[in-house]
Formats: C-alpha cells, structure tokens, sequence
C-alpha cells in the first residue's frame, strides 16, 4: 500500500470513528486498522528520510544520488 493510500484509509477510518452509531467492537477494529496504516506509513517516511539523508550528507556539499533498496 502506498503512503497515500494509507493516509486516505487513514482519514476514512475517522470520518467512520466521528460518527456517533459505531457498534464498539466496529469501533475496536477500526482503531485496530488505524494503528496498521499508521504503522505502515511511518515506515514509509522513515524510508524516505533515509534517503533523504543520503542525498544530503556528502562531506563537500555535493549533492549524490545512490540507489534506494526496495
């Protein structure tokens, strides 16, 4: 899942918790839910951040660009 697709999964978990008639074990799973997607794009900042730093952190100023393991 991508980390756009996370967030969005993210937001409509919400938009369903805001609501006032969620049955608790729904409820429950949801949040559950959430908890993965959060996860899931966590991991993918932190990658991106690696990246990042490795763009970043040449010893002369020059930007350098190293393949990004999959």
């Amino acid at each position: 899942m991508s980390f756009e697709d996370a967030l969005g999964r993210l937001e409509s978990i919400v938009q369903e918790l805001e609501r006032t008639d969620v049955p608790l074990d729904d409820a429950l799973r949801l949040f559950e839910d959430g908890v993965a997607q959060v996860r899931a794009a966590g991991q993918t900042l932190q990658a991106v951040d690696a990246q990042v730093r490795r763009l970043s952190e040449d010893a002369d100023g020059a930007f350098r660009l190293e393949a990004f393991p999959s």
